[in-house]
């Protein structure tokens, strides 16, 4: 297999191909197991359709609180139609477009495992549209986060049908332009197809699975940014000594004392006696809050990467035990608890974040007060901590959990959902501000370590500082330091840490 393609079959997905799925533009694959697994559930599903007394739930019956509604074998086919356009009822902001691609790729493989009963044409017309970097149109808003992902899988399946809008080459047209132009034809959807389609977490997942990318860096950017800042702050080395760590031997908070003291081993400023006793907490607990941050990040991933290899449309299809089980595996709890809790470890390296900001400038440790040259004069730093502050407060009202929600729906038939689609669109809000709060503290701390000269730091901070100076030059005077912000956040999304 070419590794511009990700083979997707019944073999583990990992998190680095997630990634490289994105960051390398690769396309996707089914494998001929996967295939052979497909077309086997197929045909055994159309043999037990032959049996024109048996009931089996949104294959031949309704859906939700209409379960019990028996609909004849010449309907078939509408009522999956139906299913879907019934069901496209997202409203809000449109979702990002690498969400829509991750959302494309894990229904492909929730599918591959060939427990779904679609037909091979369904998954590979899927497949088409993520390899021609076809994307559908979905919507933030219209899930309850169980039933599956009902509204925004439904605006995925629509291209299938000719329905709905996507984006191509940049433009968003008409989803009949496009299979005009391929000359595709409209899928007809068989028996339980479209309940396929539509039942599953994919929403959650791919929201899921984007944040944990994003977080993995700003977690890694945390650790180097706040050594700038400690060394900026003139702070004390003995609170990362390892004899702390080893006595409280949490794994993030052990790694974290490990990278600062790497980060600072042969830091100038760090080696010069303090006049202080202790430093401040968000300085001195650094390994305690960051390491906490990196354990709750360890045990989100892995529920998200088993959710990524899991089936969880409704009902399942054993070919090979002669079965077709009804249940929930759509159910997004396990996806809403960890979303929210993702949430909140996150918004928490924000908070500690913004408190060295507010060190920084408080005019303390022979650094002049907001970090600039005639305050008073000028305001210099004053207002980026505002800032800071007040996307810290915003994190803080976001990191309410939704996983504690539940509002009854379909009659009452489903009258418990996770509410994880909306645990899963604001835990992307919270992760976007904490990547301003951290440009903002990279901005703050660059400024303060250059009061600090003609000492320096460590080569880590060093190389950071220097490359920094490239696109933002020290504050002499004031000026429009929005602009400043964006550069900074911008460097920092793209900096490269070859030691996460």
């Amino acid at each position: 297999m070419s590794y511009n393609y990700l083979p997707l079959d019944h073999n583990w997905l990992h998190f680095d191909q997630v990634k490289h799925l994105l960051d390398f533009k690769q396309h996707i694959s089914i494998t001929f197991a996967a295939h052979e697994k497909i077309t086997a559930c197929r045909t055994y599903l159309d043999s037990k359709m032959k049996d024109a007394d048996s009931l089996y739930y949104g294959i031949n019956t309704g859906f939700g609180f209409l379960q019990n509604v028996q609909i004849d074998a010449g309907s078939i086919e509408q009522l999956q139609y139906n299913l879907l356009v019934s069901h496209a009822c997202g409203l809000g902001e449109e979702v990002p477009k690498d969400i829509v691609k991750l959302m494309l790729m894990l229904k492909v493989k929730s599918l591959s495992y060939g427990n779904s009963g679609v037909q091979i044409d369904t998954v590979n017309r899927l497949v088409d549209l993520f390899n021609n970097d076809i994307t559908p149109v979905i919507f933030t808003q219209g899930s309850l986060g169980a039933s599956g992902d009902l509204a925004p899988l439904s605006h995925l399946s629509l291209p299938l049908l000719g329905l709905g809008d996507v984006y191509f080459e940049g433009q968003k047209v008409p989803s009949k332009e496009i299979l005009e132009k391929f000359n595709w034809k409209p899928i007809q959807l068989q028996s339980k197809e479209g309940l396929a389609l539509i039942n599953g977490t994919q929403f959650m997942t791919a929201y899921g699975l984007y944040c944990l990318k994003k977080a993995e860096h700003l977690i890694a950017m945390a650790d180097l940014i706040s050594a700038m800042s400690f060394d900026a702050f003139d702070c004390i080395q003995e609170p990362l000594d390892p004899h702390i760590h080893a006595i409280r031997a949490h794994k993030g908070q052990v790694a974290t004392a490990s990278a600062l003291r790497n980060y600072l081993k042969d830091s100038e400023i760090s080696s010069v006696s303090k006049k202080q006793v202790q430093d401040p907490y968000s300085f001195r607990c650094i390994p305690q809050v960051h390491g906490a941050t990196k354990d709750a990040y360890d045990h989100v991933l892995s529920v998200f990467m088993r959710e990524a290899n899991s089936v969880t449309d409704n009902p399942n299809v054993f070919p090979e035990d002669d079965l077709i089980v009804s249940g929930g595996n759509f159910h997004g709890q396990p996806l809403a608890l960890v979303l929210d809790y993702l949430s909140i470890a996150m918004s928490e390296l924000g908070n500690i974040s913004e408190r060295r900001t507010y060190q920084l400038i408080s005019g303390q440790r022979g650094l002049p007060l907001f970090l600039v040259k005639n305050p008073g004069l000028n305001s210099g730093f004053m207002i980026p901590q505002y800032t800071a502050a007040g996307i810290v407060s915003e994190n803080k009202q976001l990191s309410t959990p939704s996983s504690v929600d539940s509002i009854s729906s379909s009659n009452n038939q489903e009258d418990h959902v996770s509410m994880g689609a909306n645990g899963a669109t604001k835990c992307l809000r919270v992760i976007n501000n904490v990547e301003k709060i951290l440009g903002i503290e990279l901005m703050s701390a660059a400024q303060a370590l250059d009061f600090r000269r003609p000492m320096k730091s460590s080569s880590s901070v060093e190389a950071l500082m220097k490359g920094y100076r490239e696109v933002v030059s020290f504050n002499e005077v004031d000026r429009l330091l929005h602009d400043d912000m964006l550069r900074s956040i911008a460097y920092m999304t793209d900096y490269q840490i070859f030691n996460k």
